[in-house]
């Protein structure tokens, strides 16, 4: 008996499984980058997959074109390396048209955002009280609850110049068109250029705007050069949001746009018949959200992200 005092009976011996992750958590231990490595993975590679795979298929096919087939029947892809969708986007009026339209409308819906998002996040931030505080910004993210197309067909039905609600009640519509679109989609955005410019006046000091108003500046003066310089980076991150939604809208536009048309409509409708011109006409917003992103990172808006 005494022999068998000193040995562990099999219940009690450690499983293979249990060594291998003892083992494992000393070798995470010995290498933090292994384990930083292990933890992000797999999400880093979903997203290597789902978003840069799709991003490099979105531009190979832009390079491509539709072969030529003298009956018109056949569609099939020629996968020549080329530029000549990108050169007709280039050449044709129409096409840098729509895509100017787009920019406009872009820029437009922010400006208007941000010039109703700036008094309304700063009172929510610097002057209500914590319980209006709170409702204000449970109001400002509520019509985020709401579907996107609900949001949208109940538009159309206030714009409808045949019978709409602004029409019996006011007795004049702007009708579906631009005007609409522009209305609709800064009603949409607003809650995205509020949101970041909150969380800036919340983080702003108050003593530098007690320290303004004691040393005689006014009001205009404190907000021009106390204010606004500190509140920029969130100004600028709200516009990332309220710019790059308007920039890749499309069925919005074709509820309440009318006629009118934005790159969106455009890649939307070529889809099914160009293939490879729809992908480049894709990638011009890609560009543009590029270049925006690049001339604004020095701000410290996409710290605010």
């Amino acid at each position: 008996m005494g022999r068998d005092q000193g040995k562990l009976t099999p219940a009690e011996s450690p499983s293979p499984r249990s060594g291998l992750r003892r083992r494992a958590s000393r070798f995470f231990a010995r290498h933090p980058g292994a384990r930083v490595g292990a933890q992000i993975g797999a999400p880093g590679g979903w997203l290597l997959v789902v978003y840069i795979g799709s991003l490099t298929a979105l531009i190979v096919t832009a390079l491509y074109r539709l072969a030529d087939d003298p009956t018109g029947l056949v569609t099939k892809l020629d996968t020549t390396i080329g530029f000549a969708n990108f050169d007709r986007l280039i050449s044709e009026p129409v096409y840098r048209n729509v895509a100017l339209r787009t920019l406009q409308a872009a820029a437009t819906v922010t400006i208007i955002d941000a010039i109703i998002a700036f008094p309304v996040a700063f009172f929510m931030g610097k002057v209500a009280t914590p319980r209006t505080r709170r409702a204000l910004v449970v109001a400002v993210t509520l019509p985020l609850w709401a579907g996107y197309l609900v949001k949208g067909y109940a538009w159309r039905s206030l714009l409808d110049p045949g019978g709409g609600a602004l029409k019996q009640v006011l007795g004049h519509t702007p009708g579906f068109g631009y005007a609409s679109s522009i209305l609709v989609l800064a009603y949409l955005w607003f809650p995205f250029m509020v949101i970041p410019l909150f969380s800036g006046f919340e983080r702003l000091p108050t003593s530098l705007l007690e320290a303004s108003t004691d040393l005689g500046a006014k009001a205009g003066r404190t907000m021009r050069s106390v204010v606004l310089p500190q509140i920029v980076p969130s100004l600028v991150a709200g516009s990332i949001f309220t710019f790059s939604l308007t920039l890749g809208d499309f069925y919005m536009n074709r509820i309440v746009g009318g006629t009118t048309e934005f790159i969106g409509n455009v890649v939307y409708r070529q889809f099914s018949v160009d293939l490879p011109f729809a992908a480049a006409y894709a990638v011009v917003p890609i560009v543009i959200m590029v270049g925006y992103l690049l001339a604004v990172r020095r701000t410290g808006a996409l710290d605010e992200l």
